[in-house]
């Protein structure tokens, strides 16, 4: 966690042009196999959950009833107001939020789950947000992540740290060169299960490396 990092300003998370855009792609990376891959991410999740940078709403309809409260945090206003709609249709009680990552609104040990969902590519800082998502969770709360990650395979890596400069300018923040699971470990969490696999989300992306997995806040 970089403690001497500015925050980013309410400004500096918008990114309107690139969220029309996702609220297209993100329907056709479901299509593609990201519906199956939100449902088992989100499979056996149960009481007070938070979801960050919760984008457009897509993950909402897979949640299970066992889930009794879900407020879904997300700073982009285009996204958000897309989120208000699905929340509308979600089978579990969904409140959406503004905010930041980095500032996770709940009490200290208060949550069960904490759900990162295609989002720590493109936080500012994901080591705060993951210390966020250790201090509000309880303990033996359960950290679900499903994020493409760095390559294991060197060649991949050096690729991917080749185009994250002009990635992240067009692609909302998104550094696809992030290895999130060390991030994870850093934190404090114990990875329980870390399912790796390549996807391409859309017809014009390249297949990435992507995991679905979950930690344990000990």
């Amino acid at each position: 966690m970089n403690t001497d990092a500015t925050p980013p300003t309410r400004r500096d998370l918008q990114h309107p042009g690139f969220a029309r855009q996702y609220l297209r792609i993100a329907a056709e990376m479901d299509r593609r196999g990201g519906s199956a891959h939100r449902r088992q991410l989100l499979d056996g999740l149960s009481g007070r959950v938070l979801e960050v940078g919760a984008g457009q709403g897509r993950n909402f309809r897979y949640y299970p009833p066992a889930v009794t409260e879900l407020v879904a945090l997300e700073p982009e206003d285009t996204l958000r107001a897309a989120a208000g709609q699905a929340a509308a249709a979600a089978p579990v009680p969904v409140t959406v939020v503004a905010g930041q990552a980095g500032a996770l609104p709940a009490g200290d040990g208060t949550l069960d789950g904490v759900v990162f969902s295609l989002v720590l590519c493109s936080v500012p800082d994901p080591g705060a947000a993951l210390a966020e998502a250790a201090r509000v969770l309880r303990p033996g709360g359960q950290l679900r992540y499903y994020e493409h990650v760095r390559s294991h395979r060197r060649l991949g890596g050096l690729v991917q740290d080749a185009i994250t400069p002009l990635w992240a300018r067009v692609g909302g923040g998104c550094h696809p060169n992030r290895d999130t699971e060390v991030a994870i470990r850093s934190a404090g969490f114990a990875l329980d299960r870390a399912d790796r696999f390549p996807f391409a989300p859309c017809a014009f992306t390249p297949r990435l490396a992507h995991v679905i997995g979950v930690a344990t806040k000990a």
